[in-house]
């Protein structure tokens, strides 16, 4: 008796639920055949070629051709040509999308997987939760895709130490108050470092969340604002009582120094003026002493009689003069 050994086998084939052998697989294939085939699979390889050396940029995109992996041109939006797959190979690179990264709490990758990126040391030696997010675009499509490894990472060890540097640089007051300035200024300092590392990176903005310090040091921080907001209240009682008795006093100083003036000036005209008296009377006398000197001698008479109460007039040529007793005592006494 003749055993058919292929039947056997595929029978127990379909039995197990095992595939066909590769060997028949192949060979079944090649038994297949087609009318036109070569003809056929050598249209749709042109096809697939020519398909392959089209493609279109959009208008918010940059085309990065590469050839064998090298760079070659970059190509604006619109329908472009290349060489076909394979040779030629093209990067769309987005270049007016805005991506964000958040610095907003805990990250991995660094030295533990607890460690808070916010957590900073101020200028003035305090610890404050500094939240912030950046805003960038690609600008240079060679440099972000070619430059630079991981351009992503180190946007981000740039971002934190930028952010810490000008931190540092502010004491824990102007970490809180002046969130603007600080962002501003990080950002600048991040764009540079972006620039001169080529990351093909710029900076649209960065924006500075809530600022506060850590829980545990709350109390502390309440009481030195405490003792901060007592302190100006004193510094500005001390202006306002300043501002008051420094102009009154600058106005009693004014008044006493133009009073001084005026009496000064005074005095002088007062001066001038006997001088000039005097120099006249002088003029006079010299033109004609005996008549000045008589006028003198009137005119002083005439100022002294009026303020003597009685007036005796003896003659000058009385040789027996008789001794007068009580002369201011009697009436009908020469006068």
């Amino acid at each position: 008796m003749s055993w058919d050994w292929e039947k056997l086998k595929e029978q127990q084939r379909k039995r197990d639920g095992l595939p066909p052998q590769m060997d028949e697989f192949v060979k079944k294939f090649g038994e297949f055949k087609v009318p036109g085939a070569p003809l056929l699979i050598l249209v749709i390889l042109l096809v697939l070629i020519g398909s392959s050396m089209f493609y279109t940029i959009r208008t918010s995109e940059v085309g990065v051709v590469q050839r064998f992996g090298k760079f070659v041109r970059t190509t604006q939006p619109g329908l472009h040509f290349k060489l076909p797959a394979g040779i030629e190979t093209v990067k769309r690179v987005n270049v007016r999308r805005v991506m964000t990264e958040e610095f907003t709490g805990s990250v991995t990758g660094y030295a533990t997987a607890n460690s808070n990126i916010t957590l900073m040391l101020t200028g003035d030696l305090n610890v404050a939760l500094v939240p912030w997010i950046v805003q960038y675009r690609i600008k240079d499509p060679y440099h972000y895709l070619f430059k630079v490894r991981n351009v992503d990472v180190l946007l981000r060890d740039m971002s934190e130490a930028s952010m810490r540097l000008v931190v540092g640089d502010r004491s824990i007051d102007e970490v809180i108050s002046k969130r603007n300035e600080i962002a501003v200024e990080s950002q600048e300092l991040l764009q540079k470092e972006m620039d001169q590392a080529e990351t093909g990176i710029e900076i649209v903005t960065i924006e500075m969340k809530k600022t506060d310090v850590p829980a545990p040091v709350q109390p502390s921080l309440n009481e030195v604002n405490q003792a901060t907001q007592e302190k100006e209240q004193t510094i500005y009682q001390a202006k306002e009582e300043y501002n008051k008795a420094i102009p009154a006093a600058r106005g009693e100083a004014d008044r006493t120094i133009k009073a001084a003036e005026g009496y000064a000036l005074d005095r002088i005209n007062r001066a001038k003026g006997d001088a000039a008296r005097f120099m006249a009377v002088y003029e006079e006398y010299v033109k004609a002493k005996d008549v000045t000197r008589r006028r003198l001698y009137l005119e002083a008479l005439k100022e002294l009689l009026p303020k003597l109460e009685n007036k005796y007039i003896v003659d000058a040529d009385q040789k027996n003069l008789l001794p007068l007793l009580n002369l201011g005592k009697q009436d009908g006494g020469i006068k």
